[in-house]
């Protein structure tokens, strides 16, 4: 069965799903409510010995932002903002400042002081609001701290970039368990914001609501495909250099990040006229279970040099699992995907390969990718994909943005506040 591995620290899909690790708990606010809604009552004496996923939460203060290495949610909201054009580094700064006090507020399921609706903040579930910057803010705030690759990713031949899901200033990453919470989350944030900047664009996304499948499944996206096997979870030996540069990169700044964030098209109309073998040879695995075509298990290493009873690879030289690994240790990511499937209006017959519109579908990939510096890790990476990955017959990337994340701030501070000193 395919599985999210557990980090080797001892954590496991289970105990951060139930707290054991991430300070889960009941707010005030939630236990009352808890027991409006008849908790008492004989008819929910059933009830598991684990809190219910809504009272869950995650840490919002420490060292880092949560919502990376963050077990992922259910749902997504990533949001970014332009900053009004005469925004200045106090201006930024004050608006650093009321998101922060409110995301705080919102993540420990505490509805913030200009909150008018309190009781949609009570099951917090797992709410995470992590916060990124764009080159404009950067700049803004201290130019010489800007990293030299917070600029938009070269050309690829493959792109169809459309300019209303590319960059943007600022990023908000709002993930959690429940849509209505996220929800209301994203416009309690977006009020704050709204003297300060803009919205660019919002990419929703989701993967399988919690209890929907057992626990430590990978996730599987719109192609059925099981989605981020070789990934350097919290905990395994390589997560610290990918992500945060330690032992192998030079961070931009302590505890901090990139994000780097691809729309993807999935073009599912021509994926349907393939069969079973034909997506299995583009993808290098299978697709009932995730094993590589040489393995049995999901987490078994690819064999590149096994042959077939007629002498080609096992697993083919355009494959999708065989390019986008390299030889190089420094090329290496940590995806944190989500799924999109947006309404089609009069919607009707089939799209081509290539196309970005048509038929009945306006599905894909919101792939976001953490990485400690992506001109080294990402962008080799996506070009040996552009050369040669047959995955490319049905996927075309339509957005794409980079984003600097900045380390978490403790009780008092806000996000950010380390480059303003």
């Amino acid at each position: 069965m395919p599985t999210d591995r557990s980090p080797s620290s001892g954590w496991s899909r289970r105990s951060l799903l139930t707290g054991a690790v991430a300070g889960a708990g009941a707010t005030g606010l939630g236990a009352v409510s808890a027991a409006a809604l008849g908790a008492g009552d004989p008819r929910f004496s059933a009830v598991q010995d684990e809190p219910r996923p809504g009272v869950k939460t995650e840490p919002f203060h420490g060292a880092r932002q949560a919502g990376v290495a963050t077990l992922p949610q259910a749902f997504c909201a990533f949001v970014a903002l332009d900053l009004d054009e005469g925004a200045t580094r106090d201006s930024l700064r004050r608006m650093l400042r009321v998101l922060t006090d409110d995301a705080a507020a919102l993540t420990q399921g505490q509805a913030p002081l200009n909150d008018q609706e309190p009781w949609l903040a009570e099951n917090p579930s797992r709410l995470t609001v992590t916060v990124g910057f764009g080159p404009r803010t950067v700049k803004l705030i201290d130019p010489a701290r800007a990293p030299r690759w917070l600029r938009p990713l070269p050309a690829f031949s493959v792109d169809k970039l459309q300019s209303r899901w590319n960059q943007g200033d600022l990023l908000l990453q709002l993930c959690c368990d429940d849509k209505l919470t996220l929800a209301h989350a994203q416009r309690v944030l977006l009020k704050d914001s709204r003297s300060f900047a803009s919205v660019r664009w919002v990419q929703d996304g989701f993967r399988n609501t919690v209890g929907a499948t057992p626990d430590g499944q990978t996730m599987r996206n719109l192609f059925g495909q099981v989605d981020g096997t070789a990934n350097p979870y919290p905990g395994e030996s390589d997560h610290e250099k990918v992500v945060y540069g330690q032992g192998g990169f030079t961070p931009w700044i302590q505890d901090g990040t990139s994000v780097v964030i691809r729309r993807i098209h999935m073009n599912l109309d021509t994926w349907d006229e393939a069969d079973t073998p034909a997506r299995e040879d583009a993808v290098g695995r299978r697709l009932s279970d995730g094993a590589p075509l040489t393995g049995s298990q999901e987490h078994d290493e690819p064999d590149f040099e096994a042959k077939g009873p007629l002498g080609f690879p096992v697993i083919s030289s355009y494959s999708h699992v065989r390019r986008s690994r390299s030889e190089n240790p420094d090329e290496k990511i940590f995806r944190r995907v989500y799924n999109y499937d947006l309404a089609v209006s009069d919607a009707s017959g089939q799209s081509r390969s290539g196309d970005v519109s048509g038929g009945v579908s306006s599905t894909g990939l919101i792939f976001a990718s953490y990485q400690s510096d992506p001109d080294r890790q990402f962008v080799p990476i996506q070009k040996r994909l552009d050369e040669l990955d047959m995955l490319n017959t049905w996927t075309v990337p339509i957005g794409s943005a980079v984003f600097a994340i900045p380390p978490g701030c403790q009780p008092g501070g806000f996000i950010g506040d380390a480059l303003f000193t």
